[in-house]
């Protein structure tokens, strides 16, 4: 393959627009989807795509997002093969320890990963070792802003549609809220279904605990808490772990190196991965070595299921319900509850051409388009 495998352009197309319903946690709130595509392009013209989202800003113009990369990206990437970026291990060391003005690394592990199970002619997930073709996926509202009405019409939706596991957003400053919170999801997808809270690291520990016993008391069984207490508090997860209320679930928030410190500390039952390709899988092994569980959050429309299904001891995926899915030919299947990997070459996400001509918004509005189909 040789010079023909190695990197030769990039292509930058900025997407933005309204989401369908207000998403967000008990510190910050969205209406808005602001991210871009990054497709790079290799000497035989296959393309690996990638995803730059922006969750709580407004993304430059198009202009600015390409001029960003080739200046702080593109010299990195041109002329490499994938397989050289997909394997590298690098040291942080002085400068180079700087993050990119925008969030660029995640998106260039999705192409590079893409690119170079292509030039395999495999799907991601079999080049990662998978050998299952679904994994279970939980239903995710991302609900903390929803009112009482769209909470129970989103989760009972999703019951309807096969999903048995459903994860709320708790952590209002009222408890009671959250009490009636699980209250109404009782009501909506009925009882005896796994249930996990989410407090977007809103609580001590000490209030972690008197929130789980007084869910207990009224009749909750809450399967995980997740990230209930600053991220960096690891002696707070430990203790939380310790009192055997629920499962802990965390990491979502942490570097490779957080991770292994969570890791070692015995600070979480469960760790949280998602996002970028290599990461994901190194934090896996180091989660084998101690014994925990491997869950997969949030990834951009679902690109995640490709570790999920190269990971044996993987249960779940999140699913979150955004509307993301007219910016690809197609989005992975799902069904009764279970995600699909693609079997085409790849991560299995093509940009669409019609999502190219017919949503890119190149310059930035203050006013989006309606909110696609």
């Amino acid at each position: 393959m040789g010079q023909r495998s190695t990197l030769t352009e990039f292509r930058i197309t900025r997407f933005q627009y309204p989401r369908i319903r207000p998403v967000g946690d008990s510190q910050v709130r969205s209406e808005e989807v602001n991210v871009a595509t990054l497709e790079l392009i290799d000497g035989e013209g296959r393309v690996g795509l990638g995803f730059v989202q922006a969750l709580f800003t407004v993304l430059p113009d198009a202009d600015e997002i390409t001029r960003i990369f080739a200046e702080q990206a593109w010299p990195n990437l041109e002329g490499k093969r994938p397989i050289e970026l997909a394997m590298a291990v690098r040291h942080a060391r002085g400068g180079n320890a700087r993050r990119m003005t925008l969030p660029f690394e995640e998106a260039i592990q999705h192409a590079v990963w893409d690119l170079l199970a292509q030039q395999q002619d495999m799907p991601l997930w079999r080049m990662l070792g998978g050998d299952r073709e679904s994994v279970p996926v939980y239903a995710s509202g991302l609900d903390f802003h929803l009112s009482d009405a769209d909470f129970v019409e989103l989760f009972g939706n999703a019951a309807e549609q096969g999903y048995d596991a459903f994860k709320i957003k708790v952590g209002h400053p009222d408890l009671a809220r959250d009490l009636h919170r699980l209250d109404l999801l009782r009501q909506a997808v009925g009882a005896g279904r796994k249930v996990m809270v989410d407090a977007n690291e809103a609580w001590t520990a000490q209030r972690t605990i008197e929130a789980l016993r007084c869910f207990s008391r009224a009749g909750h069984e809450i399967y995980w808490v997740e990230d209930p207490v600053p991220r960096d508090d690891i002696d707070g997860l430990r203790l939380i772990r310790q009192q055997g209320v629920t499962y802990v679930n965390s990491g979502e928030y942490l570097d490779l190196t957080g991770k292994r410190r969570l890791l070692e500390a015995q600070a979480c039952d469960m760790l949280n991965v998602h996002g970028q390709v290599g990461d994901v899988m190194r934090a896996a092994w180091l989660a084998g070595e101690h014994n925990v569980e491997v869950t997969l959050g949030n990834s951009f429309l679902e690109i995640g299921v490709n570790m999920a299904l190269a990971l044996p001891g993987v249960r779940w995926l999140e699913y979150s319900f955004q509307n993301f899915d007219h910016l690809v030919e197609q989005p992975f299947r799902m069904r009764d509850g279970k995600i699909y990997g693609s079997d085409q070459p790849g991560h299995g996400l093509r940009l669409s051409d019609a999502a190219r001509r017919h949503h890119s918004r190149p310059e930035l509005s203050s006013a989006s388009p309606s909110v696609p189909a």
